[in-house]
């Protein structure tokens, strides 16, 4: 069973950037759909960015233009470059692919705090 890890996350100031990446065990990029969500402290978990197997990449109203999500499929992992950050962007941010997300598996995930 593929088992994803996130990393990358950390306490910036407004405006600043972070680059989180998403490492998985197995080949599984190329052939799937991987998506980062996050989800703030009593909110639900929302998709923020996500790519196909193909590299056609969506967006969040509320990230869009501001974060990229890219993807090395030689090293099995995904990344999630956020740059202008906003304190709005402060989250737990996961990555998972489709499969995990029906069967309601996640990562530990990783936190990502916006505060001056």
């Amino acid at each position: 069973q593929v088992q994803l890890v996130e990393s990358g996350g950390g306490l910036v100031q407004p405006g600043g950037s972070l680059r989180l990446a998403c490492a998985a065990s197995q080949s599984i990029f190329s052939e799937s759909f991987v998506g980062w969500y996050r989800q703030a402290p009593g909110e639900q978990r929302d998709l923020v960015a996500g790519i196909t197997s193909s590299g056609i990449r969506n967006y969040a109203d509320a990230v869009k233009g501001r974060f990229t999500i890219s993807k090395d499929n030689a090293v099995n992992t995904v990344y999630l470059q956020m740059n202008e950050l906003k304190v709005d962007d402060t989250a737990r941010y996961y990555c998972n692919i489709p499969s995990r997300v029906l069967a309601n598996q996640w990562g530990q995930g990783t936190q990502v705090t916006i505060s001056s």
